[in-house]
């Protein structure tokens, strides 16, 4: 058990005993609205410069239409114009770290004829003081339930197995606790890990200087979700200089190498306020209102490999992580240390560290000037470039078109690849999933383009490459959505170690087929260090570059949009403060209860008053009368069936009726043991009454690996309707519970929804589905996708099997893709064609994570 375990204290650092509650908050006041004199002037504010970011301009014309509005009941607009907005939001106290700056310039040594114009110049770097922006967060009411004060270790209810999920579960905090608690000063305090991470965006492809290079962080405690979500829970601290020279000096050993310790001193200098409360603890209040002594350090760094290689002063085309040679990246090598390469560094010279390492020995790591911290051990896996950008976009999907060409004639490989981008234009929607109507053939990838790749490419590729291709696909996406979890069990890493050892054995049809002529892919041999940096940092979606991506458009790209264009720099660091004070006047206000229901709701509930009173002295209200019109226009659109007759005739099923006669009887009778089918229709209830047709119903459902936490909860929508935004017809597929005792799709059914009903029956309201069963054609999935195959279910006289099931027992939607074979399909199928015109399909396992998690 750990001896960092954050235990409340009062304000002077004296531990509370067990069950004390914390000091009583500071200023509970409810009518409080400090900078702002009233809700609406806040809302305002937030709405227009926050969520709608009107500019200036539009401000002043907005609030001047406003104004006309006023004028003649002689009231006052919540601001004059666009300046006093400002000037109220620059008075907030809350949320108030200021920008910083510092200039750097070259020191080195210059020969005597040296005149090289990156040596004369400086270097303006902008920051925040992390430490101020950490305990910000510390402090943020809105993640008290959603923060971890001290290591844990947490264990599955079934097989009592360790399981890894937010950060603070991971190896890494408890051994970072073990070493701090050497020193007995620091017994029960709070370990609080600060996250980095950095990355160059481009906010515009034009002219000028429109590149830029932020410099994020956020605290381990929180959780994964929080820090995923746009909470605040990474927040931007610095923009890192840029240096540029003349193109005759830019590929200088000497400015690369300038350019690169830049980084590093930049980043010691900017971190430099957390050094004291590294090793003496410190009180610092926390969300849920209590203090506890904080012990900080440098934790993961989330970067691409770019980011990586200058983060580990190593050469391009070597692993950050460990010492393989860049020429066999997976042999078996040791892992890159703090303590290992300052040996290696004292012992070899530079050109031999070079050559065999892939060490830059003139350069020194930022972590060299903390305690604690191993750069090395530091670099967190990244998902998006180093699995979905890198191994499957970059690499696999790349092959394949190599593959083709090198097979085939150039026109029979061009004629295999527009059928492929038709098969995956062909795929029937699904909710979340993206279409590609016309195939991959589009220029600009983004990882949220490739992420949706992903989940149709597998069966648009069967059929027109080798079966070794399909099944090194088949283990990369196993691998990649099994690492995506939000929980990773033991089990889950056995099964992560399996699928990699399947890709490395079937990827080596592309090294016969000379498509490569060797693996050694820097992003693709981080795969071998994911289960290591699952046990040291927990689920690996919490530390993902794209995280720090999503936050380019906040921090960089609209506030860059926002701007003049001129001196824009200085424009985003103003608009990211304000933004921050925004940010934390709602937290304030939130945890005063001050921001419940809507500005209007107050004034709605003194307009329904007068108007219940209207109602009891006059027949007819011009209120009820307004309430009718909106229940009309949701009660009178398109017309459906309303009777099961009526029903039978528009889905072409003439047997509905009995089917709805035997649903009856299933259901007044559960304990029944016959088939439904084999009961006599004499004995089932007759229903002749109205009945209700649905074009889409919701469903609710946890992720099978996070069955406790509101992270793993998802709404999606399920569509049964003959027009689908104005057009086609849409009729989702779902999966229908048969037995909740059965793993997967042992226990599950595959059905597509005809229609959605509800009726009353001797005063019980039955929610229906009418739907057409699928079969499946064995008994476990298919060996090359992994993937179960299903095809239309057939009843007698080679008719479609169909059924009415109780609404409760479709489980969620799934998502089927056609078995395509060998054929080439016709240009004129569509979309909407999908479900209609195949003979067999694939339950598609790869359509959300969630889908992987329970179809297998």
């Amino acid at each position: 058990m750990s001896a960092i375990t954050g235990r409340p204290c009062d304000v002077n650092g004296v531990y509370l005993p067990p069950g004390a509650p914390p000091p009583p908050p500071e200023n509970l006041a409810t009518d409080d609205w400090t900078p702002f004199r009233n809700r609406t002037e806040f809302e305002t504010a937030e709405f227009l410069y926050k969520h709608n970011q009107m500019p200036a301009g539009q401000i002043d014309r907005l609030l001047d239409l406003w104004a006309s509005t006023l004028a003649k009941h002689n009231d006052n607009l919540p601001f004059a114009d666009h300046r006093d907005l400002y000037h109220v939001i620059d008075s907030s106290p809350f949320g108030d770290v200021p920008w910083q700056r510092f200039t750097v310039a070259y020191d080195g040594e210059r020969l005597a004829d040296e005149d090289k114009p990156w040596m004369d110049d400086e270097y303006e770097v902008w920051f925040r003081d992390p430490h101020e922006v950490a305990r910000n967060m510390l402090a943020n009411s809105t993640y008290a339930d959603e923060i971890d004060y001290c290591p844990y270790r947490e264990y599955s209810t079934e097989g009592n197995k360790c399981q890894w999920k937010d950060f603070m579960s991971g190896d890494w905090v408890w051994d970072q606790a073990d070493e701090i608690a050497k020193d007995p000063s620091t017994l029960g305090s709070t370990f609080v890990p600060v996250i980095l991470g950095s990355d160059k965006t481009t906010v515009s492809v034009g002219t000028g200087n429109n590149e830029y290079y932020p410099l994020y962080a956020s605290i381990g405690n929180i959780h994964n979700n929080v820090r995923r979500a746009h909470r605040d829970g990474v927040a931007i601290i610095g923009f890192l200089a840029m240096p540029k020279t003349t193109q005759e000096h830019a590929e200088e050993p000497s400015f690369r190498r300038f350019r690169r310790q830049l980084f590093h001193s930049s980043l010691s200098k900017i971190l430099d306020p957390l050094k004291p409360g590294m090793t003496t603890p410190e009180v610092t209040r926390f969300g849920d209102g209590h203090y506890r002594r904080v012990i900080y350090g440098l934790g993961p760094y989330i970067a691409d490999y770019e980011e990586q290689v200058l983060l580990a002063c190593i050469v391009r085309n070597w692993c950050p992580k460990c010492v393989a040679n860049r020429e066999d990246l997976d042999e078996d090598a040791l892992p890159r240390s703090h303590k290992f390469t300052e040996a290696l560094v004292e012992e070899a010279d530079s050109g031999d560290l070079w050559e065999d390492f892939g060490i830059v020995a003139q350069l020194v790591p930022f972590t060299n000037d903390f305690p604690r911290a191993d750069i090395y051990q530091m670099i967190s896996p990244d998902i998006l470039h180093q699995l979905i950008k890198g191994a499957f976009k970059d690499h696999l999907v790349t092959w394949v078109e190599k593959y083709l060409r090198q097979t085939h004639n150039k026109r029979k490989a061009q004629k295999i690849m527009d059928d492929i981008d038709r098969r995956i234009a062909a795929v029937a929607s699904f909710s979340g999933l993206r279409r590609f109507p016309q195939g991959r053939g589009f220029k600009q990838w983004t990882g949220d383009d490739s992420k949706a790749l992903m989940k149709v490419y597998l069966p648009a590729i069967e059929g027109h490459v080798p079966q070794d291709v399909v099944r090194a696909f088949r283990a990369l996406l196993d691998f990649c959505y099994l690492v995506r979890r939000n929980i990773i069990t033991e089990d889950s890493l056995l099964q992560i170690e399996d699928a990699l050892s399947r890709f490395h054995h079937y990827r080596e049809i592309f090294r016969t087929t000379d498509v490569v002529l060797h693996f050694s892919l820097p992003r693709q041999h981080s795969l071998i260090h994911y289960a290591r940096n699952i046990r040291l940092f927990a689920a690996p979606n919490g530390l993902c570059s794209s995280i720090t991506e999503n936050k380019h458009i906040k921090a960089v790209k609209e506030p860059w949009r926002r701007s003049s264009r001129f001196n824009a720099l200085g424009q985003i660091l103003l608009t990211n403060q304000r933004l921050d004070k925004l940010s934390a006047l709602r937290v304030d206000f939130m945890r005063r209860g001050m921001l419940t229901g809507t500005c209007l709701s107050a004034a709605n509930v003194l307009v329904l008053q007068a108007f219940v009173q209207l109602a009891k002295t006059r027949r007819k209200c011009p209120f009820f009368q307004i309430i009718n019109v909106i229940l009309n226009i949701f009660t009178e659109g398109k017309a459906r069936a309303q009777t099961v007759p009526a029903l039978a005739d528009e889905l072409h099923i003439p047997h509905l009726p009995d089917l709805l006669r035997r649903f009856l009887f299933q259901q007044l009778h559960p304990d029944d043991p016959r088939d439904p089918s084999d009961v006599p229709l004499a004995e089932c209830p007759l229903y002749l009454g109205k009945i209700a047709v649905f074009n889409s119903a919701s469903s609710r459902f946890y992720a099978p690996s996070d069955l406790s936490g509101i992270g793993g909860m998802r709404t999606e929508h399920i569509r049964s309707c003959p027009s689908w935004r104005g057009g086609h017809s849409r009729n989702d597929c779902v999966f229908v519970n048969t037995d909740s005792n059965l793993p997967g799709m042992q226990g599950l059914e595959v059905a597509r929804v005809c229609a959605f009903f509800s009726f009353q029956y001797r005063g019980e309201v039955y929610p229906c589905a009418v739907v057409h069963w699928f079969d499946k054609i064995s008994d476990a999935a298919d060996e090359d996708t992994g993937m179960w195959v299903v095809r239309p279910g057939e009843g007698a006289n080679n008719t479609a099997e169909h059924a009415i099931i109780h609404i409760d027992a479709i489980y969620r939607a799934a998502h089927l893709i056609p078995m395509y074979g060998t054929e080439f399909l016709p240009q004129e199928l569509k979309f909407y064609h999908s479900y209609d015109a195949f003979r067999a399909y694939y339950v598609n396992k790869y359509a959300d994570h969630h889908a992987f998690e329970i179809a297998f």
